[in-house]
C-alpha cells in the first residue's frame, strides 16, 4: 500500500467491532493535541431473526454514524488469536461490514492489534482493560468512561493508538528529511 498523506487535523474514528455490541470513539487532533469528540456503541442486540439481520442493522448504523461523524481516517482493533471459533467467524463477520462501510466513504483504515492498541495507550501491551480505560480518560483529559463501556473505551483506544502512530511517522518523516 502506497503512503497517503493524511489530513493535517485529522479526525479519527476508532472502532471496536462486535456481533452484538460495537464500540466507535472519534477523536480530533490539532497542533499535537488530542480531544475526544464523540462516542458511543452500536447495540445490536440477539434477535430471533439471527446474524444476517444484525450484519444489516451494523451496516446501516456504520454508514450513518460516518456520514454524521464526517472522519477523515479510521482505525480498527483487529481480531485476536484464542476466542472460539464460532466467535471468532461472527466477529470476522462484523468486521468485514464494518471495513467494507469506511472503505465505500473512501476513508484510510488502519487497523491495530489489541496488544499494540493497549501498549499505545499504556504502555503496556498486557494491560488489563481498567488501566485501558483509565489512561484513556486521562490522555483524552475526560473522566473515565463507565467500566461498563468496555467497548466505547476500547474504540477510543484504538482511535489513540492511530493517533500516536501517525505522529510518530511525522517525526521520523521530518528527521530523515533534516538529516539529508
Amino acid at each position: 500500500m502506497s503512503w497517503i498523506p493524511e489530513s493535517p487535523d485529522p479526525r479519527i474514528l476508532g472502532v471496536d467491532p462486535g456481533s452484538l455490541v460495537t464500540g466507535w470513539g472519534l477523536i480530533g487532533v490539532s497542533g499535537g493535541r488530542t480531544e475526544w469528540l464523540d462516542a458511543g456503541v452500536i447495540r445490536l442486540g440477539r434477535t430471533a431473526d439471527g446474524l444476517a439481520l444484525r450484519l444489516c442493522k451494523l451496516q446501516s448504523e456504520i454508514d450513518r454514524l460516518v456520514q454524521r461523524l464526517q472522519p477523515t481516517c479510521s482505525a480498527v482493533e483487529a481480531p485476536f488469536q484464542g476466542v472460539n471459533p464460532r466467535s471468532a467467524l461472527q466477529l470476522a463477520h462484523s468486521r468485514g461490514v464494518v471495513l467494507a462501510v469506511l472503505a465505500a466513504h473512501d476513508l484510510e483504515v488502519h487497523e491495530y492489534s489489541p496488544a499494540t492498541v493497549k501498549k499505545s495507550v499504556t504502555g503496556n501491551g498486557r494491560a488489563p482493560k481498567d488501566q485501558v480505560r483509565t489512561m484513556v480518560g486521562h490522555l483524552l483529559r475526560q473522566q473515565s468512561p463507565p467500566q461498563s463501556l468496555t467497548d466505547l473505551t476500547d474504540a477510543l483506544a484504538v482511535a489513540l493508538c492511530h493517533a500516536s502512530h501517525r505522529r510518530f511517522k511525522a517525526l521520523a518523516a521530518g528527521s530523515g528529511r533534516r538529516a539529508r
